[in-house]
């Protein structure tokens, strides 16, 4: 299966997917890392594994729609089997989806539908929930919305604060994005209407702190 993997910051769940090809778990390659942010350290991270990267500039472009026109281009030459969105902080336009369907993903750092875009683990707080935790989802029109492919939860403890919060949740992305994209190379996730499908996985249907396979 070919990637590719659009990122904006420190690229650590880049470098957590990386590190899974590497070390045989998903039978993938990651073809191209493409990043928003020229000081992105996922850059360096991708080019440490031997990975083509770019920087394309939004301060180049008119408007949103104008990059991203110029991006699906770009990621079209690679001819993808999956679009990886890695802590990629831009909102993408409706045509750029349209473009990807069924074959772009993300993860977002709550249990969504709640706590939609950014700050989640501070909305959590903010709200005083229990729990919190991260998804792996298919990407649609709606913001942080789609088919969720496997959640993992995480306890909000009394004395957390933004940043204890969003590491725990860290380490989770870590195993479940890895997780999710191992499924799709296999071919095992199904998608009917909302909810999706993984096909002989141990739990079933969408765990809570799954026992992953791998990860």
């Amino acid at each position: 299966m070919n990637i590719v993997v659009l990122i904006s910051g420190r690229g650590t769940n880049l470098e957590a997917i990386l590190k899974a090809i590497k070390e045989g778990k998903i039978n993938a390659r990651v073809s191209l890392v493409i990043s928003d942010k020229k000081d992105s350290s996922g850059l360096k991270i991708a080019e440490s594994y031997g990975i083509p990267t770019k920087f394309i500039d939004p301060s180049f472009f008119a408007s949103r729609k104008g990059y991203d026109i110029y991006l699906a281009a770009r990621i079209k030459k690679e001819n993808p089997d999956l679009v990886v969105l890695a802590g990629f902080m831009r909102i993408l336009s409706d045509e750029f989806i349209e473009q990807f369907e069924n074959k772009l993903i993300n993860i977002h750092p709550s249990l969504i539908p709640s706590f939609q875009g950014l700050k989640a683990q501070k909305q959590a707080l903010d709200y005083g929930s229990k729990f919190s935790g991260c998804t792996v989802h298919y990407v649609t029109k709606e913001l942080d919305n789609g088919p969720i492919i496997v959640q993992a939860v995480v306890p909000i403890l009394p004395d957390d604060t933004e940043e204890t919060l969003s590491n725990r949740i860290l380490e989770y992305e870590h195993r479940i994005y890895p997780q999710a994209i191992k499924w799709i190379s296999e071919n095992r996730v199904k998608i009917e209407g909302r909810k999706t499908f993984v096909e002989n996985a141990k739990y079933g249907t969408i765990p809570v702190n799954p026992d992953l396979e791998d990860f």
